[in-house]
């Protein structure tokens, strides 16, 4: 199968790629150094990406960024750039993703545990995070039959939290949150919010 994946040059990106290769044809896509550039917060950009990669299978994304910043902080502009980024970046990929994505394929995208469980400083990700599981929700609805769309949430990934000077143990290693996406690839279930956190 052909899986266009998005966000592919990050830590989690790398590791998906890495864990789909075996069975499928990854298509790589990201602001630079993919087979295909994208931007996320440019709709336009979306659409000229599904142009030019052709027919897919699957469709995940671990792109898209969010502010994180206390909440007396954040400004007008941090809510917005988080919401055409990481929410409405997603959103489109699926609203532009519909005729791209071959019928009973899929889509994935990302949302994260500061959707359940918030702290100081998630405001502006919290709102991204749940928006996207909620749209999920009615996308798979609105498109059964057609396309499946499921979201991951992963947990603290334990390299993040190294490269933040914090205890990598209390996180999961981004080679097992990849697991949950070849999941979401591979299987039949849509709708979902799929938890990747440590066991």
């Amino acid at each position: 199968m052909r899986v266009l994946l998005v966000g592919a040059t990050g830590m989690l990106g790398t590791e998906i790629k890495r864990i789909l290769e075996p069975g499928h044809e990854v298509i790589t896509a990201s602001r630079k150094g993919s087979d295909v550039s994208v931007d996320l917060s440019d709709k336009a950009s979306i659409v000229a990406m599904y142009e030019k990669v052709g027919k897919v299978g699957a469709v995940v994304c671990v792109g898209g960024a969010a502010k994180f910043a206390p909440l007396d902080s954040l400004a007008d502009d941090d809510y917005a750039f988080s919401l055409a980024n990481k929410l409405m970046g997603q959103v489109n990929l699926v609203r532009c993703g519909i005729g791209h994505v071959d019928e009973g394929g899929s889509i994935t995208l990302t949302s994260g545990t500061l959707a359940q469980q918030p702290m100081v400083g998630s405001g502006a990700v919290s709102i991204v995070n749940a928006g996207v599981e909620g749209f999920v929700r009615v996308a798979a609805l609105e498109l059964q039959g057609k396309l499946r769309v499921n979201v991951v949430s992963p947990g603290w990934v334990a390299e993040t939290l190294a490269s933040m000077g914090k205890d990598a143990s209390q996180g999961i290693a981004a080679a097992d949150v990849a697991k949950v996406y070849k999941r979401a690839v591979d299987e039949t279930m849509t709708g979902q919010t799929l938890p990747a956190a440590k066991t």
